[in-house]
């Protein structure tokens, strides 16, 4: 899935270069990429040669300045208010002032990991940041996905809900953010979301290539 996925928008985006170079001839088109992106792509030589002087890297905070954003009801699951993207400035620290709420941001990105929507929130009873998601992977991917979150998720609290929905095709994936790599109190909302699209990327890298290996981990 990620391969095509990655395939597809690298592929989208030198045609769109080559469109604009014989429109503008003479001037240098210059294309943002985003680390995962354009380190996915060089590693799995998705880049076309003549192409790799015209990229350079995009700015992590603008990958969700159009997404949909909405802060819900936990009760209810209601939507209180759509946000602008300035919401995302916030610092994380407003879910703990805000417990009665979660946030659910929807945005093309996410396509590209299988997954349509991230929902964010505090946990009531620990105080952790936790992440509710439906990620887009065959049932076959279980015991490389657990493997990958038990070696991931660090601390000695560190747990995480993963559950097949035949119905959908989909697992129902929850953990919390506190144990991911690079997680401090710090991070903002669009940082936190950030931090979330990286873990997901790599996990199902990762996954993708345990399964399709030659050679397959007992």
């Amino acid at each position: 899935m990620l391969h095509n996925q990655i395939k597809k928008y690298i592929s989208e985006i030198m045609k769109s270069v080559e469109e604009q170079q014989s429109s503008q001839k003479g001037d240098a088109i210059i294309v943002h990429i985003y680390k995962e992106e354009k380190e996915y792509a060089e590693k799995h030589q998705l880049i076309a040669e003549e192409l790799r002087g015209n990229i350079t890297l995009a700015e992590p905070v603008s990958r969700f300045s159009d997404a949909h954003i909405e802060r819900c009801d936990k009760e209810s699951e209601e939507v209180i208010t759509i946000e602008k993207p300035q919401f995302l400035t916030e610092p994380i620290e407003y879910l703990k002032k805000h417990k009665n709420e979660f946030i659910y941001l929807e945005s093309d990105w996410w396509e590209l990991v299988g997954v349509d929507a991230v929902s964010l929130e505090a946990d009531d009873v620990f105080g952790t940041y936790n992440i509710m998601l439906g990620l887009k992977l065959q049932k076959k991917f279980g015991t490389a996905l657990k493997t990958h979150l038990k070696n991931e998720l660090h601390g000695d609290d560190a747990k995480f809900s993963l559950l097949f929905n035949p119905d959908e095709g989909l697992w129902n994936l929850n953990f919390a953010l506190d144990y991911t790599g690079g997680f401090k109190e710090e991070l903002s909302i669009g940082e936190a979301y950030n931090l979330i699209y990286h873990f997901l990327f790599k996990l199902v890298e990762v996954v993708e290539h345990k399964e399709n290996s030659p050679i397959k981990e007992p």
